[in-house]
């Protein structure tokens, strides 16, 4: 439990740790790769701590130093001798059981409680088109791979998910011939521009239809170790910009963060509210764009009487705000008109029912808020109160109320507030050291 109590401003200089998604990737491809690589500023989430140990489970040598990650690997897996424990890691099991569909053993992918009731046919269809052997409990975890050579496939995402591209990309680096995944909302894009690091060529661009992508590759791909440099976590940064924003007077920086353009939507969001946000010090590194973001607060109320009309977000939208849409629930409060989100109804199946949760929360703390079956409506601006929050183990819900909190009259309460250690351990003592109460 803890206890957070409101805040006059944010004011300081910060720096995210490693980004999650990106750290993912780089311990999966560098595992692959032959030789030795060095990860820096890898992610300190439990999430990555999780694909490191799978890794390791299927003979691969890791070794911490300090921040940075040594990953030790010849490219040939051996056979785990007990189930891969992928704890509540969803990007861990969808990406490894393309990693291992090809491989010439069996393993089992399985994780917490949480992790087994997510879905996993997503990942199990286009994987057995490609000849996979994977059976699993009514679409979900535990799933038993079987090693089986692959075949390429051509497959279009049922479901717009880079966790499901990423798979089918790292399956395609042991099929006999080119593999490509097309999607109509465009995904983050850190599977491919990691494969390229590893100079793994891969071809990405638009397709015949308005606002689709495609990425494609050939197997069998064989590749050299290399270095890589991880960008601060701009989902992780979300939290504290957003704080900023809202809080008249703070003055924050926040230096290394990711500015992938796949993922930067959120800050896009917050500048069409009226908030100041801006960018600079760009640069890229192991083909991961980067930056210094910079927040200057502002009245909680932006937009004028005169135009009360909520604001939506929507359709193509939606996958790449999806880790930052409860969040934006909350700044909705605090803004004239409040804010509508649509089209998201994989907020239901991640680690809590977040649509539900965020719903929840905003309620017990005054919000007026509306639930639908794809997403929920709140209206602003709303003075909020202090409530006990129960985020039901999810680190995004605990980290999003923790931000309202700052806003709310009184003493906010995060119940199991400990789950934040799942993407950002150092989340609540990075906060009380940027608060001005």
């Amino acid at each position: 439990m803890v206890i957070i109590r409101p805040a006059k401003r944010i004011g300081g200089r910060l720096q995210m740790p490693g980004d999650k998604s990106i750290s993912h990737r780089a311990a999966i491809i560098a595992a692959l790769a032959r030789g030795t690589s060095r990860i820096e500023n890898f992610s300190t989430s439990e999430d990555c701590a999780a694909t490191l140990r799978c890794l390791e489970a299927l003979g691969v040598s890791i070794e911490h130093a300090g921040p940075d990650v040594v990953v030790q690997s010849t490219a040939a897996f051996s056979a785990p001798s007990t189930p891969l424990d992928c704890g509540n890691s969803g990007t861990t099991m969808r990406l490894l059981a393309g990693t291992l569909a090809g491989r010439n053993f069996e393993s089992i992918l399985t994780g917490d409680e949480s992790l087994r009731s997510r879905p996993m046919q997503r990942i199990i269809e286009p994987l057995t088109m490609m000849g996979g052997s994977i059976s699993s409990v009514d679409g979900h975890a535990p799933l038993s791979i079987g090693g089986m050579p692959l075949q390429p496939i051509d497959y279009e995402l049922l479901i717009a998910s880079a966790q499901v591209k990423s798979s089918i990309l790292l399956a395609g680096l042991h099929a006999n011939g080119k593999t490509q995944v097309v999607e109509d909302q465009p995904t983050r894009d850190h599977t491919e521009r990691m494969l390229r690091w590893f100079e793994v060529p891969v071809e990405t661009g638009n397709g015949d239809r308005a606002g689709e992508r495609f990425a494609t590759l050939s197997g069998p791909a064989s590749f050299a170790a290399r270095d890589v440099n991880i960008p601060g976590d701009i989902s992780s940064a979300a939290y504290f910009a957003a704080a900023a924003a809202m809080l008249a007077g703070s003055s924050l920086e926040i230096a290394n963060v990711g500015l992938n353009p796949t993922r930067t939507m959120f800050l896009e969001q917050m500048r069409a509210f009226g908030f100041s946000i801006d960018t600079d010090d760009l640069r890229e590194e192991c083909n991961e764009p980067r930056g210094t973001i910079r927040i200057s607060g502002a009245p909680a109320s932006l937009r004028t009487s005169e135009t009360e009309t909520t604001l939506t977000l929507h359709s193509a939208l939606i996958p790449q705000l999806i880790d930052e849409l409860p969040l934006l629930a909350v700044v909705g409060s605090q803004i004239d008109g409040g804010i509508e989100i649509r089209d998201a109804a994989e907020l239901r199946v991640k680690e809590s029912d977040r649509i539900a949760a965020t719903v929840a929360g905003l309620r017990a703390m005054g919000a007026e808020v509306k639930e639908f079956d794809h997403g929920l409506r709140v209206n602003g601006p709303t003075r909020l109160h202090s409530a006990v929050i129960d985020p039901h183990g999810d680190h995004r819900i605990a980290m999003t109320f923790a931000i309202a909190g700052l806003l709310a009259d009184g003493e906010t309460e995060i119940t199991g507030a400990n789950c934040v250690r799942v993407s950002f351990p150092e989340f609540f003592d990075l906060l009380e050291s940027v608060v001005d109460r």
